[in-house]
């Protein structure tokens, strides 16, 4: 899959998809799409360089076919679940279940005029992992197994650390997961740059010398601004500087990654949305490490393309949040190197998910013993925070 979807990157998003196919003669077909929306509060307040927030919404998508449910899900606005269960619902139902691609291709084409990228990308990559679910399950093996382990399990980094938390809380939650054996941490920047230096003390203080500390700034920063700040956190040995300058500006991150201490990684990547976009930031230089996003790069199947373009340019893979979906996908794919522990999610997928992701002192492993992705919806914790459902 991934040597056609390189090849399919030369021209576009174009290929040679079957995409008015059918499930005739194919395997069982694809009988019924549904969707709804879940919008959790946060803990507390939470903000990073250049968003506050109080709530996420979860789009949880069912698609069932041959007698089993497929089960996927993306972090967005309801709207992603409403275009999920009626444009996206058309070009999927009456497809084969074992044919993942077709559906994938169908679903970029029927996008093409409500515009690929944002909620469409979210309620694709919502479906393309409820399909590749489905097919696991009808083939009886977990997702892992489906696409072949590379390794068993794969490390995970804490990420949190808001703009919004004083430095009680900053230490604490840091200091809590480096107590637990994660071997980073990673805390947001930018809002009071000022601050930004006493901050990443503080969390330095929390967590020790042996554990790494990263910084995601969400592009709060100009070009001048980010390579001052990368100074400063160099001298607090930061390792990781997450979006110094808007991923928007593929020349600003070249600029910073090319100019940033020695031993300071540049990582960008989770506002591509699909591997265009990531083909874009790899072509510019821009990253030492590509953050990529299932839930919002067209799924699984954008994913496993993404991760061949990295092995192409010879970049380092890692994956932004969700970690109960990405935790079996990098365990599949060569370059993956570790995936983010981001504490809102964890949170969400432990309240609504079963079989939600665990860690053992920082090793995130899949559950192999579990069809598809392993994943359940925990319908009667979940029916509290309802927004929005698909009839049925």
């Amino acid at each position: 899959m991934a040597a056609a979807a390189l090849a399919g990157l030369a021209t576009g998003p174009i290929g040679g998809a079957d995409l008015d196919g059918d499930a005739s003669s194919h395997g069982p077909a694809v009988d019924d799409l549904a969707t709804a929306a879940f919008t959790i509060p946060t803990d507390r307040p939470e903000s990073d360089g250049t968003l506050a927030w109080d709530r996420t919404t979860m789009v949880v998508v069912t698609i069932h076919g041959g007698g089993e449910m497929g089960f996927g899900y993306t972090y967005a606005d309801a709207t992603a679940a409403a275009l999920a269960a009626t444009t996206l619902r058309r070009v999927v139902v009456g497809r084969s279940a074992l044919d993942v691609p077709g559906a994938w291709w169908a679903m970029l084409a029927a996008v093409r005029n409500v515009g690929r990228q944002g909620i469409a990308a979210c309620a694709i990559s919502a479906i393309d992992m409820a399909l590749w679910d489905l097919k696991a399950k009808l083939v009886d093996c977990s997702i892992v197994d489906l696409l072949g382990a590379v390794r068993p399990s794969i490390p995970g980094y804490g990420s949190g650390g808001f703009c919004s938390y004083d430095d009680e809380m900053l230490a604490r939650q840091l200091g809590g997961w480096a107590s637990t054996g994660f071997h980073a941490v990673k805390m947001k920047v930018g809002r009071d740059p000022l601050n930004d230096p006493h901050r990443v003390d503080v969390a330095r203080a929390a967590i020790g010398d042996r554990v790494g500390l990263f910084v995601d700034a969400n592009g709060a920063f100009d070009r001048p601004a980010a390579l001052a700040a990368a100074a400063a956190f160099a001298e607090r040995d930061v390792t990781w500087f997450e979006e110094p300058v808007t991923s928007d500006d593929l020349e600003g991150l070249r600029l910073v990654r090319d100019r940033a201490p020695a031993g300071m990684a540049i990582a960008a990547g989770e506002y591509a949305w699909d591997p265009w976009v990531a083909r874009g930031l790899l072509q510019a230089g821009a990253v030492d490490v590509l953050q990529a996003d299932a839930t919002r790069c067209l799924g699984p199947s954008g994913l496993i393309q993404i991760a061949a373009l990295c092995a192409a340019w010879n970049v380092r893979l890692s994956s932004h949040c969700a970690p109960s979906l990405h935790v079996p996908l990098l365990c599949t794919l060569g370059p993956a190197v570790h995936a983010e522990w981001f504490h809102d999610h964890v949170r969400i997928e432990r309240l609504l998910l079963d079989g939600a992701a665990t860690s053992d002192r920082g090793e995130l492993s899949p559950d192999r013993s579990r069809p598809g992705f392993g994943l359940e919806l925990k319908a009667p914790d979940a029916a509290r925070y309802l927004e929005w459902q698909s009839e049925r």
